[in-house]
């Protein structure tokens, strides 16, 4: 990882929780305590099971949050990208990361460590109910995770799954602006490559889909939805 040194204040990510409270004048002391890297693509900057050391904002670049199951496979559990937060699983409970994360494209990182969060959390009240919906909405989306991947079929969790890539990434010139290998598709969707490679053939012979190397880009996104309305579907 190399230093950079963006600025809080000129920063585009509105949805930063950092970003969102520089209003507030006991903010500017803490964001002067950050330190910001560049971490390259395929690089890891949290390892599952170490020692925690504060919450990563993404300033712009593209990140997978990773969980360990069974036999070793890594289950992709989160895709993020510019504005989001990294490295909450665990932080305030716990002494280690309870996931891993690593770039998909090179990335720029804003770092807080522990005490710098803590302090931030006792001291700005609007923070810190933001930051407690933030977990009460990631509480809801996993456990809705839970209930899909339990009723779905292998078709319907990549059809789920290029939905919310297509929602959360958008499309530049017909291709998804995310590029995810197959294993990576299959790792997200709780399946093996072998299905999503036979998924992916499928939707394009149906034409609801198209590829350009590791890109895929939606070509029917009602088509894709009345897929898995079933399972309740929401934009």
């Amino acid at each position: 990882m190399k230093d950079e040194n963006p600025v809080c204040d000129t920063c585009s990510n509105e949805n930063c929780f950092i970003k969102r409270h520089l209003h507030l004048p006991k903010m500017q002391q803490y964001i002067l305590r950050k330190q910001t890297f560049i971490c390259k693509k395929s690089n890891s900057f949290i390892k599952e099971g170490a020692l925690i050391k504060g919450l990563y904002f993404i300033c712009s670049g593209k990140v997978k949050t990773i969980k360990t199951g069974i036999n070793g496979r890594e289950q992709i559990v989160r895709l993020t990208k510019n504005g989001d937060t990294i490295g909450f699983r665990g932080f305030g409970t716990g002494k280690k990361y309870l996931i891993g994360a690593s770039a998909l494209e090179d990335t720029v990182l804003c770092n807080f460590s522990n005490e710098t969060m803590l302090e931030i959390l006792q001291n700005i009240p609007e923070f810190t109910y933001a930051l407690m919906l933030f977990y009460a909405d990631e509480l809801n989306k996993s456990e809705n995770n839970i209930r899909k991947i339990a009723h779905m079929n292998v078709r319907e969790r990549v059809v789920d799954l290029l939905l919310y890539i297509h929602r959360k990434f958008g499309q530049i010139d017909g291709l998804i602006d995310i590029e995810l290998s197959r294993k990576e598709i299959a790792d997200f969707a709780g399946t093996t490559e072998e299905q999503a490679i036979r998924v992916i053939s499928n939707l394009k012979k149906d034409m609801l889909i198209k590829t350009v190397g590791k890109k895929i880009g939606i070509l029917a996104v009602p088509e894709l939805r009345s897929e898995i309305m079933e399972h309740k579907y929401f934009k």
